[in-house]
Order: structure tokens, then C-alpha cells, then sequence
């Protein structure tokens, strides 16, 4: 896409036009008619296309092959040529989505500051497109617990397909991050990325962001759908969708090709869906907030993105990740983790999963003295915070028990912490706490504390009172 394809019906212009860019050092192709236009766009995108608006014995005139480039190809920028221009094709070309319009006889220093502030803006654009996609690029997994190693496993099953995802999880797990792996690994990875927040977008917007719009006065202005043309369009919290968009982006699924808000013309997409949700989707089917169908259509394949109290094993390597990451980005300071830190992180409860885990980090490297490794100290403590060396200020519930019944619950609570940390590995959590296997297990007992297989890890839990008489 470093060329400019040329495309006017008498061949002395072509040829004049094409002589002109190459003297100034660009590479072109020249094309007659509709048909040579469009095998030439199918063949190769162009940096810029010069286009005749009326075409001889062609089935597209210039305005016909701009819509459909716009459509299909919008980031392309269309210099419109004519012999015989007025206002008003300058206008309707403009709106249309024209970069600019250039009356025949031309004079060759005005054609030539037009093209190049062009050919900077096709430019300008593939830099910035590829800005954000390292800017948004977030898809390196990281972890190695046997739940992360699943949900990997399963996602690059389908990198390589064309299949619609459904990644369910709870807020701040990682979806994004787990789309964006899918995307970077298939073969769509050169094409566009778009998010589409469902919960983020007013409901009276959700269609004129999604689907674009045409105007008398702005003319044609892509939605996220056209954006997204050829790659991945990713539906955020789908759940949060208004009802009446479900049943148009079902139509669009269904179809692959929709009507900006306020045109006629119809627009072809080529698009690979993936979607998320914190919420129970079959549950919103039953209270009418979702749509049965839509469900089915996203819900080709179903992955669970798990939360971070399911991976305790990967706060470690997450932290130390988040912790180049923000020394790269911010120039914040690249720190290590002592190990009481890292066992304190471990310990701690986790409702807003990793993007809390991301936060704590980056505020602890802010407010930090930027020296030394992380304490525990530094660390925002919950519902106990140590106050003074060897003291701790216990939780208004376990203050106001008596000391045999507090003794066994901050054991059970301890306990319970230290195996989940572990994921459930019995043997490492006896050579943590400082006891035989054997005896781990008799006190586990005595306590009411089992454990059982949850998705490949071990967690432990409290046994229901009747279960235990």
C-alpha cells in the first residue's frame, strides 16, 4: 500500500499524470475503466486513488467506485477528478467521503500540493492505525497456574478459526486481554482491533456508534462495524446492550451487511465476533433483558476466564509484569517484591481481579519512596493492617469472640488463605506454615476444613455444619 492507482478514461491523462508522480519520485498504476479499477483495488490497496468521475463504457461511474471504497476500504484516500466540475460534484463528492476534488484542465502545482497532503494524510493514517494497535495491543497472557495454562489452551484452539467467542468471567479478569490474544494469533492479526463498550455507550447512541451515519451537512461517517471491516469487532460486556440494537446486530450476524443510521446504501463487512460477559446470560434470557437468538449466534464457543482468586499462584509473576510494565510506560521505578509482600498479595482478597491487582501496583510505585524492594508494609492492607511492629488490629467480628473460638476461626481463616495460595498443594502449604504434611491434615480435621477438585486445582473450604456431625 505504498502506490497511487490512477484511473481515468482518456489514456493522454493517465499517462500525463502518471509521468508527473513519477518525476516526483512515486510509484503508480493506471487503470481505463470500472472493471481495471476495481481488479486493480482487489489486487492490491493503493496509497491514494486519482479518480475520473465520469467513466466511458464503464458499469461504475466515480462516484460509484468512491462509495464503494469508502465502504469497504475507507482508510484509502479519493483525489476526485473531472472536466466537468460545478459545486455541486465537488460537494457530493466531498460527502461522500472524497479527500479533495480537482476540476479538469488541472494545473500540475495545484494537483501536485493536493496529492501530497494526501499522500501525508494515508500516511499520517496507517501510523496512527498501527499506534493504537501497539498502544491497545494488551494481548500478552501471563500466569502459570494450571487455570491460566487451561484458559490458554483453550483460546489458541480457536485463533485459527473464524468462530464467535463468548469469554465469561468476572469484571477486571482479563477478557479484553484474552480477545486480544485471539486476535494478535490468528490470521487477522494486520487487521483492525475494535471494542465496543455496551456498557459505556449511551443506549440512544448505541446504533449511530455502531452502524455509522450519513448527513446532508457531515456526509458519511463510519461506525465501529465499518472500522472494524476485516478484523475483530469485540462487544464488551454484551449483556449491557439495548435490546432493540440486539435484534439489529442479529440481522447483521446473520447478514453481514447493514444500513448506516440515515442512509440507503447497504454495507458489506467481512468481520470475526468476539464478546464478553460478567453476567449470567441465560439468567438476562429469562428476564427478557437478552436476546435467546443473539445468545445462541455469540455463544459458538464458550471460554471462562478465571479470577484471580482462582490463579493466587500468578500474582507474583503479574505483579513483577505490571511492575516493568509501568517503569516502561511511566518511567516509574523498577522495583522487586520481597517475599513477605508477595505472600501478603497472595493472602489478599481480590474483587476486582487483576485490573485491581494492576491498580495496587501502580499506585504503590507512585507513592513509594522509589528504593529498595516492596515491603508487606507498603502494601494497602483489608480488614487487618498492621498498626505498629508485632501488632495487628483485628476485624470487629473476631475481636468479640471468646479467645479458644477467635483462636480456631483466625486458624481456620489462615489456613484456608495459605492452601488456596498454594492452590490447593498440601505439601507446599505444610512447608509455608511450618508443620508435618500429617499433622496439616489432623488440623485441617479438627477444624472442619476439606478440600475438593475445582478446575484442575485443589481449593480448600468449610465444611457445612451438618456435614460435619
Amino acid at each position: 500500500m505504498s502506490d497511487i492507482l490512477i484511473v481515468d478514461d482518456e489514456r493522454d491523462i493517465r499517462e500525463l499524470i502518471s509521468d508527473i508522480l513519477e518525476d516526483e519520485g512515486y510509484a503508480t498504476r493506471k487503470a481505463g475503466n470500472s472493471e481495471e479499477c476495481m481488479v486493480e483495488l482487489n489486487q492490491e490497496l493503493p496509497a491514494l486513488l486519482i479518480l475520473d468521475i465520469w467513466l466511458k463504457d464503464s458499469q461504475m461511474d466515480g462516484i460509484d467506485i468512491l462509495k464503494t471504497v469508502k465502504r469497504d476500504n475507507p482508510e484509502v484516500p479519493v483525489v476526485i477528478i473531472s472536466g466537468h466540475g460545478n459545486i455541486e460534484i465537488a460537494v457530493a463528492a466531498i460527502k461522500q467521503g472524497a479527500y479533495d476534488f480537482i476540476e479538469k484542465p488541472f494545473n500540475i502545482d495545484q494537483l501536485m500540493v493536493v496529492i501530497r497532503r494526501a499522500m501525508e494524510a494515508s500516511q499520517l493514517r496507517r501510523e496512527n492505525t498501527d499506534l493504537r494497535r501497539k498502544e491497545t495491543g494488551g494481548s500478552e497472557m501471563v500466569g502459570s497456574s494450571a487455570s491460566f495454562r487451561a484458559l490458554v489452551g483453550q483460546l489458541d484452539k480457536v485463533t485459527k478459526s473464524n468462530g464467535r467467542v463468548m469469554l465469561s468471567g468476572p469484571a477486571g479478569s482479563g477478557k479484553e486481554i484474552a480477545a486480544r490474544y485471539i486476535h494478535m494469533n490468528s490470521a487477522r492479526a494486520s487487521a483492525p482491533f475494535v471494542t465496543v463498550s455496551c456498557a459505556g455507550i449511551e443506549p440512544d447512541r448505541m446504533e449511530e456508534v455502531l452502524f455509522g451515519r450519513e448527513t446532508s451537512e457531515r456526509g458519511v461517517e463510519p461506525g465501529l462495524l465499518e472500522q472494524a471491516h476485516g478484523g475483530v469487532i469485540f462487544f464488551d460486556e454484551v449483556a449491557d446492550m439495548p435490546l432493540g440494537t440486539q435484534s439489529k446486530i442479529l440481522r447483521v450476524l446473520v447478514d453481514q451487511q447493514f444500513q448506516r443510521v440515515g442512509g440507503n446504501d447497504k454495507v458489506r463487512v467481512d468481520l470475526r465476533v468476539i464478546s464478553s460477559t460478567n453476567k449470567d446470560l441465560e439468567a438476562e434470557i429469562n428476564a427478557d433483558r437478552f436476546r435467546q437468538e443473539l445468545y445462541h449466534r455469540l455463544n459458538v464457543v464458550p471460554i471462562n476466564v478465571p479470577s484471580l482468586a482462582d490463579r493466587r499462584e500468578d500474582i507474583p509473576q503479574l505483579a513483577e509484569y505490571f511492575i516493568a510494565q509501568f517503569n516502561e510506560s511511566q518511567g516509574l521505578p523498577l522495583r522487586a517484591l520481597a517475599d513477605e509482600a508477595v505472600a501478603l498479595m497472595q493472602t489478599m482478597t481480590w474483587p476486582g481481579n487483576v485490573r485491581q491487582l494492576k491498580n495496587m501496583v501502580e499506585r504503590v510505585l507512585i507513592l513509594g519512596d522509589g528504593t529498595g524492594p516492596i515491603e508487606a508494609k507498603d502494601l494497602p492492607r483489608e480488614e487487618e493492617k498492621v498498626v505498629e511492629e508485632g501488632r495487628v488490629v483485628l476485624s470487629g467480628a473476631l475481636a468479640t469472640l471468646p479467645l479458644r473460638e477467635a483462636r480456631e476461626a483466625f486458624e481456620r481463616e489462615y489456613l484456608l488463605t495459605q492452601i488456596n495460595r498454594f492452590g490447593g498443594n498440601i505439601s507446599r502449604t505444610a512447608s509455608f506454615v511450618g508443620m508435618e504434611r500429617s499433622a496439616l491434615h489432623r488440623k485441617l480435621k479438627s477444624l472442619g476444613v476439606v478440600t475438593s477438585n475445582k478446575t484442575g486445582a485443589r481449593i480448600a473450604h468449610v465444611e457445612k455444619e451438618e456435614d460435619m456431625v
